[in-house]
């Protein structure tokens, strides 16, 4: 019995193993490979989309911002012009109680009520604002208090509202005439004088 060795498949066997092992080592380091590019491709991607949009919505923070600022600056503006307005209307009618008091001031006067003429004289006093279209009907009923003041005996008074109405008119004639008036009544002659000639120099 002839006994044949099998030297030829030990060989085959190996080559087979080495075939098998090759082709799967290279089919692994194409898998790794493939893996790899594949998440770094899609991770950077995905970043810059990422990146993209909070671009776009920090762009958007602001917008919105800069927006809601111009519309409370708008509204600031808008306030104030109102304020003015509001603050004109009220001198404005202000103005208007002050001459309705003065007027009915005149008219107490008329009928020798004096004290009564001075309360509305004194109710214009306080009411008319502190502007220069009011400096007129302040001046005005200072003097006619001094007036007042001048038909109840009260000299003093006299001066000092007529004072009052020369400071706010340095012009006004007929309240440097009632002082002069005052100042003689007092036996003040020097002033009385010094009046006079303040008097005929402004009338002439």
């Amino acid at each position: 019995m002839v006994v044949i060795e099998d030297r030829n498949e030990i060989p085959s066997t190996a080559a087979s193993t080495n075939d098998v092992s090759d082709g799967f080592e290279t089919a692994s380091d194409t898998d790794l490979g493939s893996d790899v590019d594949a998440n770094d491709g899609g991770g950077a991607i995905k970043h810059e989309e990422e990146d993209h949009r909070d671009q776009q919505s920090h762009q958007q923070t602001e917008q919105e911002n800069e927006k809601e600022q111009e519309q409370r600056d708008s509204q600031r503006i808008i306030s104030s012009d109102d304020a003015s307005i509001d603050d004109e209307e009220l001198k404005q009618k202000a103005l208007v109680q002050a001459n309705e008091a003065k007027v009915e001031g005149n008219k107490l006067f008329v009928d020798a009520k004096y004290e009564e003429a001075l309360t509305q004289y004194e109710l214009a006093l306080e009411v008319a604002p502190d502007m220069p279209s009011s400096v007129e009907i302040r001046s005005i009923c200072h003097a006619n208090r001094g007036v007042c003041f001048l038909k109840m005996g009260k000299y003093e008074n006299t001066v000092k509202e007529c004072t009052k109405a020369l400071e706010l008119n340095p012009m006004y004639v007929k309240a440097l005439v009632r002082r002069g008036e005052a100042h003689e009544k007092l036996e003040h002659f020097e002033e009385a004088i010094a009046g006079e000639f303040k008097f005929y120099n402004r009338a002439g």
